[in-house]
Formats: structure tokens, sequence, C-alpha cells
């Protein structure tokens, strides 16, 4: 059922882009550059680079899912709930990619590689791995290389700094498989009504959402304090 109170374009683009998901990611990914020594100018070009990549990723997320968020009055969704045409915002994801592509590379030819990859790896999500068991490896892969994003970064094209270690990699990839399992079991009864069998929702219902809720926070965490331990220790370049 739709909502009858209306927002309009801006708005509804605002929060179709899942704003405090990709604000966190964005000011994240802004923290681990600036600790990891770049200058200010550096720091304001990933969180900008990040900012884009991450709301083309909610905003196609809205779009593809617009009749099962309908079919179950998800009344958070501004496509589902005609805020705004599912048109207008695939327009949007377009006129933001023409900006990412140049952001990307000016971190850094190498960089801007890899970052729309991982980009590319959650668009995958949502158009396939979503509906699958294998819905963490998407996941997986994006986080994994946000290391390799940072520690080839620089300012403008070519190749910058050097290759990310890799216990920090594999630590990024176990946090994005713990962030797709928090960011699943929200709407794990819904996924289950419209037959959306992601991983997180298999786990859940041989073992209880409740306790899938507990291993996700719990391993979340150790998997975050892990990869702090190890950027301060290991370090980010190899």
């Amino acid at each position: 059922m739709q909502s009858s109170k209306r927002r309009g374009t801006a708005v509804s683009l605002l929060l179709a882009g899942h704003p405090v998901y990709t604000l966190t990611m964005t000011v994240g990914m802004a923290v681990a550059a600036a600790l990891s020594g770049r200058p200010l100018l550096e720091v304001g070009l990933v969180a900008a680079t990040v900012l884009c990549g991450q709301v083309t990723v909610a905003w196609l997320d809205d779009v593809v899912d617009r009749q099962r968020d309908r079919e179950v009055g998800r009344l958070d969704r501004p496509v589902a709930q005609g805020w705004v045409d599912p048109g207008t915002v695939t327009f949007a994801i377009a006129v933001v990619v023409l900006a990412l592509v140049p952001l990307s590379v000016a971190n850094g030819t190498y960089a801007g590689v890899v970052y729309l990859a991982s980009v590319v790896s959650l668009w995958a999500y949502e158009l396939w791995f979503k509906r699958s068991w294998m819905s963490w490896l998407p996941y997986a892969v994006s986080f994994g290389l946000l290391p390799a994003f940072l520690s080839y970064g620089g300012l403008g094209g070519g190749l910058h700094g050097g290759p990310p270690t890799w216990p920090l990699m594999v630590l990024a990839a176990l946090l994005g498989v713990g962030v797709h399992f928090l960011r699943a079991l929200p709407d794990l009864v819904q996924d289950n009504e419209t037959g959306v069998r992601h991983l997180p929702l298999r786990v859940a219902l041989r073992i209880g959402a409740p306790r899938l809720l507990w291993i996700s926070v719990g391993g979340t965490v150790l998997v975050g304090v892990a990869v702090v331990v190890a950027g301060l220790t290991v370090g980010l370049r190899a």
C-alpha cells in the first residue's frame, strides 16, 4: 500500500540513498584515509568518491526491489511508495556514475579501478546475488577491495602507494560479510515472504533469528576490532 504523504524529488532521492548507511560508509572511509596519513584534500576526495559509489548502490536497490517493497508495505522506500519515478532514479544513477568514474580515477588509476570494481560488485549483489546463498560474496569482494583503494590512493592519475597487506584485506572481506548479515536481519520476514533466499535468511531458518542476531553482532564487532588492530600493527601497505 502506497503512502498518501508525498515528498519532492530531491527529498525522495535523498531518502532512497539509504542516508544512514551511506554516510556511515563515507565517514568511515574518510577516517580510515585520514588515519593512514593522507592529506586533507585527499581525505575529501576519498569521501566524495565513496559517497557517490554508495548512493548508486542504494538507488539501484530501491529501483530493483520496488515491487517487492510495495508488496510488503515498506513505507521507507520512496520508489515503492511512488514518491519518485523509477526512471528518475535510474537517470540519477547514470548521472552520478558519470561523476564517479573521474572521481575514482582522481584517487590514482589503480585505486580508481579498484574502487569501481568494489561498486560493481555491490551492483551485482542487487541485480543477481541477493536472491541466492552466494549473497555474501559481493560484500566480501567489495569490502575486501577497500584497503587496496586506500593503499594505492593518491591525488591524480597513475600509480600511488603500494599493495595492501593481506591480513587487512581478508579481515575487511570478513567485515563485509558481517555487514551483509546485519543489514539483512531487519528484513528477514519480508524477504522470506517474497522468496528472497539469501544466505542470512537460510541461516536464520535453521538456527533462529535471535541467535543469528547475536552471532552477527558479536562476530562483526570482533572482526571490526581485528581490522583496527591490524591497521595499527600490520599496517595498510605491504
